[in-house]
């Protein structure tokens, strides 16, 4: 038999089973996640992430389903850890969602689940997912009208709702009294679901090559990992780049602007994002906390990096991330801050701005901003009570970027998530509305050698009286910048034409009441920014373009200087 020491020797092939299996165990909890969720929030939309972490909370690997997520799991876990120090026990499972102790958003209720072997705590496993209520004063969650965290959510700080393998019925039913849908409890056992999945199978690997070989081989892998982001890092020059991104209303003041600022230092193999000079927190609706913003600042660079890269502790290592509390990106306590998730895209404006000069072959122009709506009522069908994140309606297009135009309909950068987000006949199911009409929107794609991806038009038709809806977003305000000589997108709206004829067209912070059955509710998610000078276009690609009316003739002259008749 071999001593521990033996076993714990570096073996690459070894390695090369440890990265892979620590990633094909936070898929199958995803898989698991989609097949046993309720709330469309969750089986179509997929607003969860699926995570593996070592005894101290270290990121083994995750799923990342929905970028915002994805780096959200790792600072709550390490939390934990701390908050309940020996009294972790195999069986136990703890619940968090609570903004003010790493939490990224209230409505993104957390599981984490203990992993015990040989009496010795080795891994956790964690889910968090977009749940279609968390209490407050509006249902679903999102209320603009909000100034501080009770007027949002129930606060939900790290709790055992299962101990020691046993159901704690009186701190369950404590939670589940204070949140309006049932369907939540059914999600959160499909959380918890997932995360056994996932203990059962990091069991099976240590049972079969023992604890030390694990240690010794995860941190192994951390080391590689931080090299190779390491080497990323080395190819952007030394030096320090400024950009900034803008917020537009915080929910209350109208007419006001807000802009986030930030400072990226770049020093051999490592990079700093320090956020120092960004505007102070608001007194509304409008703020974020330290890891939805950290998590925003992390995926806008991981789409500048090799894509191979794993997603684990390594790769983290070399980033270092200042947001001071009490900035818009980091409000201090009680502030409202359930559209801090949001605050993503006007972030990763910054940081692409700062960083296209020296990185012109990896940033994207301008994705198409936010602006989104939360239906909500009784559907007549059930006499149940239903809400629904429009995710089909809100996807607009990417940016374009050198030498690739940017991808069709594919949603906000925090969010992307592409056209199955929300399947037709399941949106008429899961709602009472009837969908009228959903497609790709001529022209709203910034033109450019590369031009932006596409955006899309959505109608349908409110199927519940007295119907409450609820806007978040800025994309009514700014477009999808272009880079270098690309055009801009275009601008996003929502319209609600009522029955007797009204128009309404909802601030893009809203929260509007006694919607009437019959409501023709109509958005334009908008494209992406252009990359290049449109004169440059393929020619051929334009007259393809026309042809399927992705561009139309007029566009095609006036910003491509091409004459549609031209094409062979």
């Amino acid at each position: 038999m071999s001593t521990p020491e033996q076993r714990a020797a570096i073996d690459p092939i070894l390695l090369s089973v440890y990265a892979r299996t620590f990633k094909s165990i936070t898929d199958e909890m995803s898989i698991s996640m989609e097949q046993t969720t309720r709330s469309p929030i969750l089986c179509e939309a997929k607003d969860y992430v699926t995570g593996l972490y070592d005894g101290d909370g270290n990121m083994l690997e995750q799923t990342e389903n929905l970028p915002i997520l994805a780096f959200s799991l790792a600072p709550v876990c390490k939390y934990i850890k701390d908050y309940f120090g020996d009294d972790l026990h195999p069986g136990d499972v703890i619940f968090h969602n609570d903004v003010f102790s790493l939490g990224n958003q209230n409505n993104d209720v957390a599981v984490f689940k203990p992993i015990f072997f040989e009496g010795r705590l080795v891994a956790w496993t964690a889910v968090k997912g977009h749940q279609a209520d968390i209490g407050g004063n509006v249902r679903g969650g999102y209320n603009p009208n909000a100034v501080e965290v009770w007027q949002e959510a129930l606060r939900i700080p790290p709790v055992k709702v299962v101990e020691k393998g046993k159901l704690r019925k009186d701190v369950w039913n404590l939670i589940f009294a204070n949140i309006r849908l049932d369907i939540v409890q059914h999600d959160m056992k499909a959380e918890m679901g997932a995360c056994t999945v996932g203990e059962r199978r990091l069991l099976e690997l240590l049972g079969k090559y023992g604890v030390a070989s694990y240690e010794a081989h995860k941190s192994a892998l951390f080391d590689a990992t931080r090299r190779m982001m390491e080497a990323e890092i080395a190819k952007i020059p030394n030096g320090r780049y400024s950009g900034e991104g803008y917020v537009y209303y915080d929910g209350r003041h109208e007419g006001s602007k807000f802009t986030i600022r930030v400072d990226i230092e770049v020093a051999d193999r490592s990079i700093r994002f320090d956020y120092s000079r960004t505007d102070p927190q608001t007194n509304g609706f409008v703020n974020g906390t330290f890891t939805s913003s950290a998590s925003a600042t992390i995926l806008t660079l991981l789409q500048m990096v090799n894509p191979d890269i794993p997603h684990n502790e390594g790769m983290v290592q070399p980033i270092e991330i200042v947001i001071p509390e009490g900035t818009l990106l980091n409000a201090s306590y009680p502030k409202a801050t359930t559209f801090g998730n949001h605050l993503c895209p006007p972030n990763a404006d910054a940081i692409q701005r700062a960083l296209a000069p020296v990185m012109p072959d990896r940033v994207t122009a301008g994705w198409n901003n936010l602006l989104c709506s939360l239906t909500t009522g009784i559907d007549p069908k059930n006499n149940e009570a239903y809400v629904d994140i429009g995710f089909m309606g809100l996807k607009g297009g990417s940016g374009a970027m050198r030498g690739t135009d940017g991808y069709d309909h594919i949603g906000m950068i925090d969010a992307s998530g592409g056209v199955l987000d929300q399947d037709y006949e399941m949106f008429e199911q899961q709602t009472p509305h009837r969908l009228i009409r959903h497609e790709l929107l001529t022209d709203s794609a910034g033109a450019g050698q590369w031009r932006g991806g596409l955006g899309v038009e959505t109608i349908f038709e409110i199927g519940s009286d007295d119907t409450q809806l609820v806007t978040f977003g800025d994309g009514d305000f700014e477009p999808a910048f272009g880079l270098f000589g690309g055009g801009e997108g275009g601008l996003n709206f929502i319209r609600l034409h009522y029955p007797d004829g009204t128009v309404v067209v909802p601030k893009n912070k809203d929260l509007i009441t006694g919607v009437p059955k019959g409501t023709i509710y109509h958005q334009v998610a908008s494209g992406g920014g252009g990359y290049g000078d449109p004169k440059r276009r393929s020619r051929k690609a334009l007259a393809e373009e026309v042809r399927n009316g992705v561009i139309s003739a007029a566009a095609a002259r006036t910003l491509y200087g091409y004459e549609p008749e031209q094409a062979a």
